[in-house]
């Protein structure tokens, strides 16, 4: 039943949405969605432009082994992803649309499904345009029967980024933010006007919910662009990223409490997750919020390890729930968004909020947020729920996007990452 109710929360979902956003699954067949570079399921999908970087596509299809017709497409969109106002012809070299050949069905494995798998890009569908993507895995060829979508990133890295983190000046900030400042040299692109064409976005662990989008340089002196405003630009530290271990069904890691197994079902209970926003701050090894699918078992984690409903649950630390607040469950392996299907549920009974995942084994790692519910924007926090550190560990990731006189799509011109421990 909760499986059920999963599903038809994301039809609805679907059905409302008057344009397709990215890092969403249509399909209720869908599982376990993964867009990442070549070999490594931990990397995030940024292409070098003109490069022989590849990227890796996996799903699986859950509906009882069948095979489909699964099709690829690529969409340029501008730096606050919507869709770039061009013809197909002007970012793709080759054909529009990719059929998915590559499948396997599963084998061991309780669940059913066959698993699709691809290199992008094809040899006959490249990106010719920097910027921001969306990848559309769609049936039969009609891009109205949508499975999912994923985000990538082609970057022409012409403009160099030095960016540096440091501790917030406002003293109210200073042990639970991170501060972010940087410069941006745009002599490569040289542009008439850098204000209106020159836009940069900042994303910390590669969320896009808490995207600090299109900043405004605080001094711009000839192609000099410095970023340094001591009240822009302060992240939330957060904690250290929760993890639950399900490599294997049978051997149970610690953050399991109990596993329920019929003839074709899997039930895993997690234990219930506490409130650390007053704990002190205890710094340990984690995926910031990333995933990866796996098996201690000798299987072939592609096709022939298994699915189970995984519970979670939060306990706030008062046992009651926030009056005015929404809580979320966040993490890639659910998309990152913040929709009802990523929204928990209070259990009145039980004192706590629950929301259950179908899940493909593997180890994943995830985080609580709270939203206001009055709040139209739906800036998340981790103020009730994770706590805020300035010692946290944090990937963050400055995109530079360029938009020249007359032209109608953003371009990806500069890129920077780097770590707030391992700087």
């Amino acid at each position: 039943m909760i499986r059920i109710s999963f599903i038809f929360l994301i039809l609805l979902a679907a059905g409302g949405l008057r344009a397709q956003i990215p890092d969403f699954v249509y399909s209720p067949s869908i599982g376990s969605p993964q867009l990442y570079m070549a070999g490594n399921q931990l990397q995030y999908p940024i292409l070098r432009l003109n490069s022989t970087d590849q990227l890796e596509l996996h799903f699986d299809d859950l509906d009882d082994g069948a095979v489909k017709n699964y099709y690829y497409t690529f969409v340029l969109c501008n730096e606050d992803w919507t869709p770039a106002d061009v013809s197909e012809f002007d970012y793709l070299k080759g054909f529009s649309q990719i059929r998915i050949d590559n499948y396997t069905l599963s084998a061991i494995a309780l669940t059913r499904y066959t698993h699709y798998q691809a290199i992008l890009p094809d040899p006959n569908c490249i990106p010719i345009h920097s910027g921001n993507y969306m990848l559309k895995v769609f049936l039969d060829a009609d891009t109205s029967k949508l499975a999912f979508t994923k985000r990538f990133l082609v970057v022409d890295a012409r403009v160099p980024v030095r960016s540096q983190l440091l501790q917030p000046q406002d003293n109210t900030l200073a042990r639970a933010f991170q501060h972010i400042q940087f410069d941006v040299n745009t002599s490569a692109v040289n542009p008439a006007n850098p204000l209106d064409q020159i836009k940069v976005d900042v994303l910390q662990n590669y969320r896009w919910d808490n995207v600090m989008r299109n900043l405004k340089p605080t001094f711009a002196t000839g192609n000099n662009l410095q970023y340094n405003n001591p009240d822009d630009l302060n992240f939330e530290g957060g904690n250290e990223w929760r993890w639950i271990d399900l490599q294997s069904f049978r051997f149970q890691s610690e953050r399991v409490q109990g596993v329920t197994t019929t003839k074709y079902t899997t039930d895993i209970i997690a234990k219930p997750d506490g409130d650390r926003s007053t704990k002190e701050y205890y710094p340990y090894k984690d995926l910031n919020g990333n995933f990866y699918i796996n098996t201690t078992e000798q299987y072939n984690p592609l096709w022939q390890t298994d699915y189970a409903t995984v519970h979670f649950s939060f306990v706030p630390a008062t046992g009651e729930a926030f009056p005015d607040k929404d809580v979320y469950m966040i993490g890639r392996f659910s998309g990152g968004g913040l929709n009802d299907s990523t929204r928990m549920t209070w259990n009145p009974e039980k004192r706590r909020y629950e929301r259950a995942f179908f899940l493909k084994e593997g180890y994943y790692s995830y985080a609580y947020v709270t939203v206001d519910k009055s709040d139209a924007t739906m800036r998340p926090s981790f103020t009730q729920s994770e706590g805020n550190h300035i010692d946290t560990e944090n990937n963050y990731l400055i995109l530079v996007y360029y938009r020249p006189l007359g032209a109608r799509a953003d371009e990806l011109v500069g890129i920077s990452r780097f770590n707030s421990v391992n700087k």
